[in-house]
């Protein structure tokens, strides 16, 4: 076993539309992301994960399964965007609406 010296406390993190977990954990110096979700169980709360699909972050930031952790590091699992937002974005300007910062139709705002 590592001395308590060459561990890190890093967290995994994975949220859907109802539940969401951050699970803090103490790993050893070197851990990869990929480890650090395998040795968290994780993936036994969220058995619709597919790793070999989602994609991973360390703090909002894509990062690869084998990337070596840090003190404090959050790794994030992903979920698949539902929408391809600049699909949405072509889709209305095909259907002549704009919008403005923020959200919401700048149309709609002038009717009210």
């Amino acid at each position: 076993m590592a001395n308590e010296i060459d561990m890190l406390n890093v967290e995994v993190a994975h949220a859907t539309d109802t539940k969401q977990m951050i699970i803090p954990l103490r790993v050893e110096a070197g851990t990869t992301a990929l480890q650090a979700i395998e040795q968290s169980g994780i993936l036994q709360h969220f058995p619709e994960i597919d790793l070999s699909k989602s994609k991973i972050g360390i703090f909002a930031k894509l990062s690869k399964p084998d990337t070596a952790l840090k003190e404090g590091d959050r790794v994030e699992i992903y979920r698949p965007l539902i929408a391809d937002p600049k699909e949405v974005r072509r889709k209305r300007e095909a259907e002549g609406k704009r919008m403005k910062k923020g959200g919401g139709d700048i149309e709609s705002e002038a009717s009210d």
